[in-house]
């Protein structure tokens, strides 16, 4: 009879010990939060003045450089810095060799 009890307290055991180790996974998969992010207004003045600051830190480098290192250079964020890219693209003041950007 003890014997029935000590198998039937093992099964208990292992059923608990999975439950809880099933817990534990389900807390380390938990979402992250999310990053928060900045405003940025899109309008032909703002993008002008992006597209100044994107001219002068190109000027300044006196030589081809990408669109991470010019953000840096121009103390602006990435899609500013694309944005101002885009404008003196239109107005042929830049050139592209594949992955850097140059005056033209």
């Amino acid at each position: 009879m003890a014997e029935k009890k000590t198998t039937a307290k093992k099964a208990t055991d292992t059923k608990a010990a999975a439950a809880k180790k099933t817990a534990t996974v389900k807390k380390a998969a938990a979402p992250k939060k999310a990053a928060a992010k900045s405003v940025l207004a899109v309008n032909a003045e703002n993008i002008g003045f992006k597209a100044g600051d994107v001219y002068q830190a190109l000027a300044a480098a006196g030589k081809a450089l990408t669109v991470k290192e010019i953000a840096k250079a121009a103390k602006i964020s990435e899609e500013e810095t694309l944005l101002g890219l885009g404008w003196l693209f239109k107005e042929g003041k830049l050139a592209n060799d594949g992955e850097k950007v140059t005056l033209a």
